[in-house]
């Protein structure tokens, strides 16, 4: 491994807090409903759906999606994973943990509770780092009083019941439950600090997700 300069180990570690506070900035934005710093957080080109790109387009699906259908979130963030690719650009995974209070088609409002993980991207661009993308990948959506048990957990109110993605992108989970017994053999080395992502994804392709909720 290449010794690092004083230079770029005080670069590696500000960058670091840096991506951190990207997730923090943009749960604080989502559920305040600031539109302008949400999407100020994404790079100036930030491509949104595949025909459009930019911060003004971005804005405009973002405030489509925050009315209908919920009235109010609140995000809470867990672990967060970061990987670099090379000095200005990073990987990362964020868990959330999503409520929601959302109307439905009696007149009422349920409280729907979400458990999800957020794929990034980041990229830095003027010395500053943006998210490049954001992919959520959920793995139950359930009334606060019903627990998800079983499959189809995306349980949106007013919605057919539907799997999620939250295990899709790491292949190991359904090979754990697919065999019987230990592993044999001897335990892989341990992943590259800046691999470990790449590692349990084993080339894995991002799958292609509905947006249910931010």
């Amino acid at each position: 491994m290449t010794e690092r300069s004083i230079e770029e180990r005080v670069d590696r570690l500000e960058s670091l807090d840096e991506i951190r506070q990207l997730p923090a900035k943009y749960a604080l934005a989502l559920d305040m409903r600031d539109m302008d710093a949400m999407v100020g957080l994404f790079e100036e080109n930030v491509r949104v759906g595949p025909t459009a790109s930019g911060r003004e387009a971005l804005r405009s699906y973002m405030d489509e999606t925050l009315r209908s259908p919920f009235t109010g979130t609140a995000h809470h963030l867990g672990g967060h994973v970061i990987e670099f690719d090379d000095r200005d650009h990073a990987q990362g995974v964020v868990y959330s943990k999503n409520e929601h209070e959302t109307p439905v088609d009696d007149g009422g409002d349920e409280w729907v509770i979400m458990q999800m993980m957020y794929v990034d991207d980041y990229v830095r661009e003027d010395s500053r780092w943006f998210f490049r993308r954001r992919l959520p990948l959920y793995w139950y959506a359930t009334h606060l009083n019903s627990p998800p048990v079983g499959e189809n957990k995306m349980r949106w109110p007013g919605t057919e019941w539907a799997e999620g993605n939250f295990h899709k992108l790491f292949p190991t989970f359904d090979e754990f439950w697919s065999r019987v017994g230990a592993l044999d053999g001897p335990v892989a080395e341990p992943a590259p600090l800046d691999g470990f992502l790449t590692a349990m994804r084993r080339g894995a392709e991002a799958p292609s997700v509905k947006v249910w909720a931010e």
